[in-house]
């Protein structure tokens, strides 16, 4: 079946149970299969059924919550990020702090730091960085406006940024002065996908 271990890799992520993830999955090639004939020839099928992954998670595992609880990552001050990473050094020539950082964080910390996003930025987080869908292309999967994704991209990469420094900074990782970019290029490797494509 096309898509399989991407859909259920981010069922897996979304649910974080393998049971679970395997119903979503499930779940979403049967509603696919029963509603092939709304597919339009010509687009992207596996933004199809991303979305309908989605929609699918959405109805049967948001709903046992109740909503989501909205924390207002806005007074994450970038500037205090910046400042913070700007500290950690490049001690090793050629190697870049981000490296640095990234090679004494084990990839069950980061894991842990990415299912620990609330859903609404795990979900962007992971469908931009991990599985490489456009910012239309996730609006269209979660059936928002491409200013909520860029929205809840930021969030969710600033919350991930900073939990992952103050990890660090916790176990001793930053010394120095140097400057760190971000996780993004790591991120589909640690998280078990490869690359981006």
């Amino acid at each position: 079946m096309p898509f399989m271990d991407q859909l259920y890799s981010h069922a897996l992520r979304l649910t974080k149970n393998s049971s679970d993830a395997e119903d979503l999955v499930q779940e979403t090639y049967l509603k696919g299969y029963r509603a092939f004939s709304s597919f339009k020839e010509g687009t992207n099928l596996r933004a199809w059924l991303f979305r309908i992954l989605t929609n699918s998670f959405i109805n049967n595992y948001r709903k046992k919550q109740r909503g989501f609880e909205e924390e207002d990552f806005d007074e994450v001050d970038d500037l205090y990020l910046h400042r913070r990473l700007g500290s950690i050094q490049n001690s090793t020539l050629g190697m870049s702090a981000e490296d640095m950082l990234f090679e004494r964080l084990t990839e069950d910390e980061i894991k842990d730091a990415v299912e620990n996003l609330p859903t609404q930025y795990r979900e962007v987080v992971l469908l931009a960085d991990v599985q490489g869908f456009s910012y239309k292309e996730i609006a269209e999967i979660l059936e928002v406006p491409d200013g909520t994704v860029m929205s809840r991209l930021h969030r969710g990469r600033a919350k991930l940024q900073k939990d992952l420094l103050e990890f660090a900074s916790k176990r001793g990782l930053l010394v120095g002065s140097s400057q760190m970019n971000s996780y993004e290029e790591l991120l589909p490797e640690v998280v078990g996908v490869g690359s981006r494509s």
